[in-house]
């Protein structure tokens, strides 16, 4: 009995490490396909209103991610395992549809440039920067946190959360300062 315990213990530790990378392998892949968009595509020309609109439905998507973490966060606390995981589906629906329209702005767009003087220029990059590389950090982890629960390893899924967590609600609650510091500093 205890050896039938040992393999699947070690059989779903095999399983574990297998997921690690596709989730690193579609992390890097979205980060190098974001650099390209952004820094060497051309923009491709559209005079269309909607793409302007888009940088507000960023926020507001971040702010719904924020929430749904948030409410995820006390449904667990709370042992409310439904609201969790409902919560938590919502908050990365909503931050993977923020990454689709990121990518269909950066396409229209390309990079953004900051026009802000002044100190607000040095708080505007730390928190970019911040922002950007825990949103590289914070990819794999949800995809991760994700699969440990959807295979059942509650164990892993708990651990890995409270460092996915922390980071996917500073990348959501950032996101949101970014958009309202470029609105307010930007406008011509």
């Amino acid at each position: 009995m205890k050896h039938r315990e040992d393999q699947s213990a070690t059989g779903k530790e095999a399983e574990s490490s297998k997921a690690i990378g596709p989730a690193m392998g579609i992390s890097f892949a979205i980060l190098a396909f974001l650099f390209w968009l952004i820094y060497f595509k051309t923009p491709a020309h559209n005079d269309a209103n909607w793409v302007k609109t888009l940088p507000t439905i960023f926020a507001s998507l971040n702010a719904l991610s924020a929430c749904c973490l948030t409410i995820g966060l006390i449904a667990i606390k709370r042992d409310l395992r439904r609201i969790h995981i409902g919560s938590m589906i919502s908050a990365t629906v909503s931050s993977a549809l923020f990454l689709v329209l990121y990518i269909i702005y950066h396409h229209y767009q390309g990079d953004t440039k900051f026009l802000g003087e002044g100190i607000i220029r040095p708080v505007y990059f730390f928190i970019l920067i911040s922002h950007i590389l825990l949103s590289v950090v914070v990819v794999p982890l949800i995809l991760l946190t994700l699969w440990f629960a959807k295979t059942k390893r509650y164990d892993k899924h708990k651990r890995i959360a409270k460092w996915t967590f922390p980071i996917w609600m500073y990348v959501s609650v950032t996101g949101i300062l970014v958009y309202l510091i470029l609105h307010t500093f930007n406008v011509a």
